[in-house]
């Protein structure tokens, strides 16, 4: 396993050892970063407090293959950093088709072709930034209602419907961008996809693979001779002088100090709001925390069950209606399955489905025990789909714990409704703290300061890269 071989690796690392660069993190830009500066020649450390190199991409072995409880697809295909190194590295990606299957909590047939017709109008304007920014589910609420308006007039007094449907759609929303609320997004949202198809999956070679080819181990390559890694190394500080001759010092919990001429900072923007006015000496600008407190990081909670066989109209993704009475009926401590928007199957192991929760349910579910969260996501798909069919027992669970996690404190970053009145609140956040000779001592980089492809594992890989070539000669960059 590629954690295996670092920690190996690693051993032989001294505190007497200076660096050019510290690279603090290995998610995407961490990783991203670390080996451009390696492949240039650079003596680089890179210190990661977890056991593993990936951040919040997290692949799993589950049953006969493997399961991501991190990010699971490229989204697109050009320009895209993640899929040119599989593409360059002779690994087939494939891309994964989702067709919307609605199923109603009190049996009745939904108005399945309804709703899709709405979601596809209203997916144009996810992204649309009208002139006066709105909280997000404010803004498709007018869509919804203009919509039915001059088509279906007479659905209008239909408030069950109405307001189900709204309901799916804030947990879908909200479960797509690691949210809290459809209305703690903003309307004028500046992320931008990239051409190509949204899902690409790297289906049983695993996310994992784009940090192997990155590190030069995919194909049992020989690593990076210049890159040495420390895995369970957390960071405590990270103290650097504004002198022209100065250089940076970090500070592990371990006691351990390495010294470079620079850092690349890549931990998430929720390890940064908790410790930021520690860890870092002197202490970080307005700029940088304001945009620390302004940007909001959400939590999106995968729980992926294996079952004896496919029991599932394959080739469809699941998505839950909920009537309002049968909300009200669940008790207090499974009210969270009502948050469940829907499920999907993925595409590295078999006899699997996935289940996506967001928001402050999402916090919760992490508290629970695995059978607790077993059992009522069983008692939820014989709810909604066991009328027709036998659902078995599942044979084993695995889930994620993003914000639980004390280094990663949430999944990714969205624009919330405060983010028009900070428009350059991720420049901010990614910009270089200086010397007083103008040279970059402190660098910042991950998904919180990609300022259109935030949440994404090929914005965090392009924010990794955008700092490296900060560090490089222009005859380098070549």
């Amino acid at each position: 396993m590629l954690e295996v071989q670092l920690a190996c690796e690693a051993r032989h690392g001294s505190n007497s050892q200076s660096y050019d660069t510290i690279v603090i993190g290995l998610g995407s830009a961490g990783t991203t970063a670390a080996s451009t500066l390696a492949r240039a020649g650079r003596r680089v450390l890179a210190l990661e407090a977890q056991d593993r190199v990936g951040g919040r991409v997290h692949t799993v072995p589950f049953g006969d293959g493997v399961v991501e409880l991190g990010a699971e697809w490229i989204h697109g295909t050009n320009p895209n950093r993640v899929y040119d190194a599989a593409v360059q590295n002779n690994v087939t990606v494939l891309p994964q088709y989702f067709e919307l299957a609605f199923y109603r909590s009190d049996g009745e047939e939904p108005k399945s072709a309804l709703m899709k017709e709405l979601f596809n109008y209203l997916s144009q304007f996810f992204h649309a930034s009208p002139l006066v920014p709105l909280p997000m589910g404010s803004y498709l609420t007018d869509r919804i209602h203009h919509y039915l308006e001059q088509k279906y007039p007479s659905l209008l007094s239909d408030r069950d419907f109405i307001d189900e449907f709204q309901n799916f759609l804030d947990l879908y929303i909200s479960d797509y961008e690691a949210a809290y609320s459809w209305n703690d997004m903003s309307s004028n949202c500046q992320f931008r996809n990239v051409e190509g198809h949204p899902y690409m999956s790297w289906h049983r070679y695993g996310y994992r693979t784009f940090f192997e080819i990155l590190l030069n181990k995919y194909n049992n390559g020989p690593g990076l001779p210049t890159l040495d890694i420390k895995l369970s190394t957390e960071v405590t500080r990270v103290a650097w002088s504004r002198a022209a001759d100065g250089n940076v010092t970090v500070t592990t919990a371990d006691g351990a100090t390495y010294t470079a001429d620079n850092v690349i900072v890549t931990v998430s923007l929720g390890v940064l709001k908790e410790t930021h006015e520690t860890l870092f000496s002197p202490q970080l600008n307005g700029e940088k925390r304001t945009a620390i407190e302004k940007i909001s990081i959400g939590v999106k909670h995968k729980i992926v069950l294996l079952f004896p066989h496919v029991w599932w109209p394959e080739g469809q993704e699941f998505d839950f209606i909920w009537n309002r009475e049968d909300i009200k009926n669940l008790a207090d401590d499974e009210k969270w399955i009502s948050n469940i928007s829907q499920i999907t199957t993925p595409m590295g192991a078999s006899n699997t489905v996935t289940f996506w929760i967001s928001g402050r349910p999402a916090i919760l579910v992490e508290s629970l025990s695995d059978d607790q969260v077993e059992q009522k996501c069983l008692q939820l798909l014989r709810k909604f789909m066991g009328r027709n069919v036998t659902i078995p027992e599942p044979t084993a669970i695995v889930r994620s714990s993003w914000h639980s996690n004390p280094f990663t404190r949430g999944s990714y970053t969205y624009d919330n409704v405060l983010a028009p009145q900070y428009p350059t609140a991720r420049e901010d956040l990614g910009a270089p703290l200086t010397d007083s000779s103008g040279r970059p001592r402190v660098l910042f980089a991950g998904e919180a300061t990609s300022p259109n492809h935030f949440g994404t594992v090929h914005g965090a890989s392009e924010t990794g890269y955008r700092e490296a070539l900060k560090l490089l000669p222009k005859s380098e960059k070549e």
